[in-house]
């Protein structure tokens, strides 16, 4: 019997568990980033959030389970994922039901049809609710029975279903449910009008990303020209990638494009250090060509930081136009992220509109908020 009941009628707190092969504390990649955010705001809910995963644990915890089935070495690809998911399907799924079953889970996510082992989800007995989270839509190898499996769709962005129902799926029954803020906006410390004018004047551009190509650091930096204002630039390896090494070669790239562009880059940070690392920026440049949600600019945001990015994915909806930042169309490319952010920070009026526009949006995501948006969705 599957557990229906609706929160509030709850007769104990609800566990729900997340899986996600690739989970590891202060993983810079959003999926992560978001399960993160959401677990934390289900557990200031007074609800459990556990969360299984494949990737070993440099501070395990008692709500972090690793799962010993799956013998995937990270970072990985797509496809040996898949095939390491298909050698192995009937002792993880021996495993997940007994995971299931020892912390009585009351609805489990698969966060991902390939990486959150949604594809599997119809061969577990276990009677939780079955949440799939498309975060990406991912390959229809992996979508279509992950889908079919599913008691609930949700995804973090109307950007998503659409892109779904340009691909054929019926996305009728699918319900949004945003990324959440892991820190509290109220809990970052922002400059004071003071300090965020001289930010305006002469503080750095900073971006944070993940070494994937979509990002578009390389490009950025290849736009970039030696200026004044200092360009600080922290980038990080995740547990997936493109192809074997591929991370590694593109921060050999940027290294190089850097170097010529007079940039500084940085080491990975935690995630509790990403929203304070924002806020000592004039601007953070974000030049993703697909965005799906865009936790990164969210995290600027609450940071009371703007945002100059392209217009893809759900960047617009999220910053604004105007708003809490710059949108850019995306044929003007990184050269036109440059110029936009010189015109920005040119400006003193519309730079002080943007900054306070950014914080005022960025509280519409606190963990709570999303953690209760889930749970509606879900029940």
């Amino acid at each position: 019997m599957i557990h229906c009941l609706p929160r509030a009628a709850s007769p104990r707190p609800l566990t729900v568990a997340f899986a996600l092969i690739s989970y590891r504390h202060d993983e810079p990649a959003g999926m992560e980033r978001s399960v993160a955010g959401l677990a934390a705001g289900l557990r200031r809910l007074g609800h459990r959030a556990v969360v299984l995963t494949a990737a070993a644990q440099d501070h395990p915890t008692p709500d972090i389970i690793e799962l010993r089935a799956l013998p995937v070495r990270l970072p990985c690809d797509d496809v040996t994922l898949r095939a390491i998911i298909a050698a192995n399907r009937a002792a993880l799924t021996l495993e997940l039901n007994g995971v299931l079953e020892d912390c009585r889970a009351d609805a489990v996510v698969y966060v991902d049809a390939l990486w959150g082992l949604g594809s599997v989800s119809a061969g577990i007995s276990h009677p939780a609710r079955r949440v799939l989270a498309a975060h990406v839509l991912g390959h229809h190898t992996d979508l279509a029975p992950a889908l079919r499996a599913a008691h609930r769709v949700i995804a973090p962005s109307q950007v998503v279903l659409a892109q779904a129902r340009t691909r054929g799926y019926d996305t009728a029954g699918w319900r949004i449910v945003p990324n959440p803020l892991l820190i509290d906006p109220a809990e970052v410390e922002r400059p004071d009008p003071q300090e965020r004018e001289q930010l305006r004047r002469d503080g750095p551009v900073r971006i944070v990303a993940r070494l994937g190509p979509e990002k578009g650091v390389a490009s950025l930096l290849r736009a970039a020209t030696p200026g004044a204002r200092p360009v600080q630039v922290v980038l990080a390896s995740a547990g997936f990638e493109a192809g074997a090494g591929s991370q590694q070669t593109l921060l050999a790239e940027c290294r190089v494009l850097a170097e010529i562009a007079g940039a500084v880059l940085y080491p990975p940070l935690a995630w509790r250090d990403v929203p304070a690392f924002l806020a000592g920026a004039a601007v953070t440049v974000i030049p993703s060509a697909a965005e799906t949600f865009g936790n990164l600019a969210l995290e600027s945001l609450s940071a009371g930081t703007p945002v100059v990015a392209l217009a893809v994915g759900n960047l617009p909806a999220l910053i604004g136009a105007p708003g809490a930042g710059v949108i850019v169309p995306a044929a003007m490319g990184t050269r036109g992220l440059w110029q936009a952010t010189q015109d920005l920070l040119a400006d003193p009026v519309r730079y002080r509109q943007a900054c306070g526009a950014a914080y005022c949006r960025s509280r519409n995501y606190r963990s709570t908020t999303v953690a209760e948006a889930f749970l509606k969705a879900v029940w």
